[in-house]
């Protein structure tokens, strides 16, 4: 496991951020609080995903000193309209004809809630999706039930593998978690506390002497 000067809090219940934070090697625990997803009127697609992932760490109370929050939301956007997560069935499908044979984004926003800051990044994925027919589209409905997921569709699932002809950007920000990006995230808040003990330490020692 790699190991960082906190403790890791995955902010989330889906199962897709938890597979890819433990692909990450990263030690972790989980904890959920329920949060109302919604959002003011005339936000873009990224200011969206940035307001709910905020409202998402900022719903947790009460963390200790030395633990790091992680929340994040996901929505795919087409043309500056935003497919959320199917309602039924019938809303699945109609938003899967919708992406076929074409283009949309994937946008992830990522919240980090640590000693009462607040530090938010995202990213953007352009997926392309080939033609699928009605029949195609009913048995990926019916045999992945694709309803806690935005646009209806997984990446990493049948969809991703026979219909997604191909896209710009990360895969795993498509999945819902920018693991490059958190990564990175991660190495830069762990240097600055790095560099604040050798502070520390140096500033004790001078005083000492």
């Amino acid at each position: 496991m790699l190991k960082f000067p906190f403790q890791i809090v995955l902010g989330s219940q889906s199962p897709r951020r938890k597979e890819l934070l433990g692909l990450m090697n990263i030690d972790f625990r989980i904890e959920v609080q329920e949060v109302e997803e919604s959002y003011p009127e005339n936000l873009t697609p990224i200011e969206i995903a940035i307001h709910i992932a905020s409202k998402k760490a900022k719903a947790f109370k009460g963390l200790s000193a030395n633990e790091l929050l992680i929340t994040a939301d996901t929505i795919v956007a087409q043309h500056q309209h935003i497919l959320g997560k199917p309602k039924d069935a019938a809303h699945a499908k109609e938003m899967i004809q919708q992406l076929a044979g074409n283009s949309h984004e994937v946008i992830t926003a990522v919240a980090f809630q640590y000693q009462s800051q607040l530090i938010t990044f995202h990213d953007c994925t352009k997926v392309y999706m080939n033609p699928l027919s009605e029949l195609e589209i009913e048995h990926y409905i019916e045999n992945y039930q694709p309803y806690d997921k935005a646009g209806a569709y997984g990446i990493q699932e049948w969809i991703g593998i026979v219909a997604i002809q191909k896209i710009e950007g990360s895969y795993t920000n498509v999945m819902g978690l920018p693991t490059e990006k958190l990564y990175q995230e991660l190495q830069i808040i762990k240097t600055r506390l790095n560099f604040l003990i050798i502070f520390s330490i140096t500033t004790d020692q001078v005083a000492e002497f």
